[in-house]
């Protein structure tokens, strides 16, 4: 029986590649998003290939969007065995000058939202004592540009949510582990109307000791990695996704 794979803001950037590549594995994949062109635009690229996918508008710092998608993908599906929250948003200003709205707007989005759509889905896979939840922080959670308050906060909050929630749901058979992303290029993975390839110079590539900058496939590899099986034993881990930038000392 095909496993069903959930996954926050998977209609644009790293989570349109997470669905494509989950459905190549099989998985059947519902996708919450606000963006409903480009949600039904991965829809039918899902279907293309021969999978099964549905799309459910959503914001997810609404408890009630969140409950409404659990609710129809658990009809449509099943309950799903690997929920990916991935939906982010950033209003990045000068620290002195950032509004308290933008501030909690974005932690409403990516850390309350992480936690609202965690805890529904959790409350279904317990009934199958089995379950993984992948969470993208990022590595803003770990150092940091100037005037990105709001959105290093969120994901500093999303790696100690993962450690929180890996002990808590442990007992139901459920893993816990968060990706931190560093820089992926998207461009390409954008809705097609919007989508451009991306073009980078020898600095951007030489910044990472990878020699590259990253892709949405990494991410998405590195996902289906935690998801499987054969990683049981792995819990309540941050995996840094970066080309090894933030190894990498660098002098002006």
């Amino acid at each position: 029986m095909p496993k069903i794979a959930a996954i926050t803001g998977g209609a644009q950037g790293i989570g349109r590649a997470l669905a494509i590549a989950f459905a190549k594995k099989g998985y059947h994949i519902s996708i919450a998003d606000t963006n409903k062109k480009a949600g039904i635009e991965v829809i039918r690229m899902i279907n293309q290939l021969g999978g099964k996918a549905m799309f459910v508008p959503t914001d997810i710092s609404e408890e009630k969007d969140v409950v409404k998608w659990v609710s129809l993908t658990t009809q449509d599906m099943g309950a799903a065995d690997v929920l990916i929250n991935n939906a982010g948003t950033a209003k990045n200003a000068p620290m002195l000058e950032s509004s308290l709205e933008d501030f909690d707007r974005v932690l409403s989005v990516n850390l309350r939202g992480t936690f609202i759509c965690s805890q529904q889905f959790a409350k279904r896979m317990i009934r199958k004592k089995n379950g993984v939840i992948i969470n993208i922080s990022s590595t803003r959670a770990l150092m940091s540009e100037k005037n990105t308050e709001a959105y290093s906060a969120s994901k500093g909050g999303i790696l100690a949510l993962t450690h929180a929630m890996a002990v808590s749901l442990g007992e139901y058979g459920i893993r816990v582990n968060a990706i931190s992303p560093g820089w992926i290029e998207i461009q390409n993975w954008l809705y097609s109307v919007d989508a451009e390839e991306p073009s980078h110079t020898e600095r951007d590539r030489l910044q990472h000791p990878a020699g590259r900058v990253g892709k949405p496939e990494d991410i998405a590899a590195a996902c289906l990695f935690l998801a499987g099986d054969e990683t049981g034993f792995i819990t309540g881990q941050n995996l840094i996704i970066d080309g090894g930038m933030t190894i990498k000392m660098i002098y002006e």
